[in-house]
């Protein structure tokens, strides 16, 4: 990972049109000046860990509570510390190599509070959770026709009357009767997409906010994406772990690295660092195969799964959306048992920045979905257009339990995929936190394709895989 201030930018890349609600010229404008009070800044280290046996030494670090980062080239894993950390590294028999390091902002108290951000961006441009929520709704009232904006729960911190958000979803589609409903029984087949459920992910985010704004101002003007409108649901949930965002734009210029959600009811000890923080991770959490790999029990832990399967009000709030979208069509016993060729609907969640397109079972790579032919096939083309690997996590980065992709494919049959966006190219651009430039001139123009096959492959995603590649 490169420091995001020494990093250059790819050249010659295609930018965006015009934001749907706040040009780029607005944006700049509008950026935070987000500080927690009485803050101070912390140097983290990136390091890298060549491994012999990357799944095995996966799993050491991940039990040993190390922030392993979603991260993996050839036999090197990437760890999040401090300047202590390669010492102890180096006594697990490793021998880590600094690979840059950044500088965090790290809040003087330990518990999480809702952000009022000054703006509606932080570090340069990247959206805070009041923008994003700002960009749905207004694209809900501007255009009645094409959206239609869904509240699906709160969020801990708002649970608990402490702050906190509403969890928000929006429905793309050009309205029909009885479209975008809570049902699962719908007429158009379905595409979801949802990111920073790990908070720190920023980039994620961001292809949210632009892939609302593609879908909104290409229809009527741009034929692929007038007839995915016209024919499909897309459903997107920008900020899937909002309490989380809101204690990353803290930081402003140098962001929080959070990467779990904000309760602090099962390590309230914790500090706000690059090696031990409140909450859960989410992408732990599901209660497909929870805790049985590449998850700590330690509630400090960048990787802890909490104290049981779906115990965070986030997972069951987004599963029962879920639900209420999708019919439950994988009826066999078993990890190989198939959903049926004639399943309908497809959900992507973004993750960064391993440059890579997953799909289940992440749990376990050894292990083969009784789709499996099918899930590889399609993301093997979502691959050739971002120029990323593909594979099962277990195959190319490490194996982890309890994530959301799993989840959907194991208790809805949903074709289902994790998008690790990332830096394939040396253009400047890795990291959770990459310049913010780095958005429109190199990512969406990767990732724009994928979002647009995906969803154009979500009226019959096991069926047409057999020409997925064409």
């Amino acid at each position: 990972m490169a420091h995001k201030r020494l990093a250059g930018l790819a050249s010659g890349a295609v930018l965006v049109g015009a934001a749907l609600l706040l040009p780029q010229t607005a944006q700049a404008r509008a950026t935070a000046h987000v500080t927690a009070d009485r803050a101070t800044t912390r140097t983290v280290v990136i390091y890298r860990v060549p491994t012999r046996h990357p799944l095995r030494d996966a799993e050491r670090l991940a039990d040993a509570g190390y922030d392993l980062l979603e991260r993996r080239q050839g036999d090197n894993l990437f760890v999040s510390g401090t300047a202590s950390t390669a010492t102890a590294l180096r006594r697990l028999g490793f021998t880590p190599a600094i690979e840059t390091r950044l500088t965090e902002t790290v809040p003087s108290g330990t518990a999480p509070r809702h952000v009022a951000a000054v703006g509606d961006t932080y570090d340069g441009g990247y959206h805070t959770v009041t923008a994003q929520y700002t960009h749905m709704d207004q694209a809900a009232s501007q255009h009645p026709d094409l959206a239609k904006e869904v509240t699906y729960g709160q969020s801990w911190l708002k649970q608990k009357g402490n702050g906190g958000r509403d969890l928000k979803a929006i429905c793309l589609t050009k309205l029909q009767t009885n479209d975008c409903a809570l049902s699962p029984n719908s007429a158009k087949p379905r595409f979801f997409l949802m990111s920073q459920i790990h908070a720190r992910e920023l980039t994620t985010g961001e292809m949210s906010y632009r892939w609302i704004d593609a879908l909104i101002n290409g229809y009527g003007k741009d034929s692929a994406i007038t007839k995915l409108m016209d024919t499909t649901e897309m459903w997107v949930v920008p900020d899937a772990n909002p309490d989380g965002v809101d204690m990353v734009a803290q930081g402003g210029n140098n962001p929080v690295l959070q990467r779990k959600n904000a309760d602090s009811s099962h390590g309230s000890r914790c500090g706000v660092s690059a090696y031990s923080q409140i909450g859960v991770d989410l992408n732990r959490n599901t209660s497909s195969h929870w805790n049985t790999a590449g998850t700590s029990s330690a509630a400090c832990d960048q990787t802890y799964g909490g104290p049981a399967a779906d115990s965070e009000v986030e997972n069951t709030s987004l599963e029962k959306l879920f639900r209420e979208l999708y019919p439950a069509v994988r009826t066999g016993t078993g990890d190989t048992a198939p959903a049926p060729s004639t399943a309908k609907g497809m959900m992507i969640t973004l993750h960064s920045d391993a440059s890579m397109v997953l799909f289940p079972w992440e749990y376990d790579s050894r292990v083969h979905t009784g789709n499996d032919a099918s899930l590889r096939a399609l993301a093997a083309h979502m691959a050739s257009l971002t120029g990323y690997q593909y594979g099962q996590a277990g195959e190319i980065l490490y194996d982890a339990s309890g994530g959301t992709d799993d989840w959907t494919y194991d208790k809805l049959g949903l074709a289902s995929f994790t998008i690790e966006i990332g830096d394939s190219d040396g253009a400047g651009c890795d990291g959770f936190t990459p310049p913010y430039s780095c958005q429109d001139s190199y990512f969406w123009p990767k990732i724009e394709p994928a979002l647009l096959y995906a969803a154009q492959h979500s009226a019959a995603p096991y069926s047409t895989a057999s020409t997925a590649r064409h």
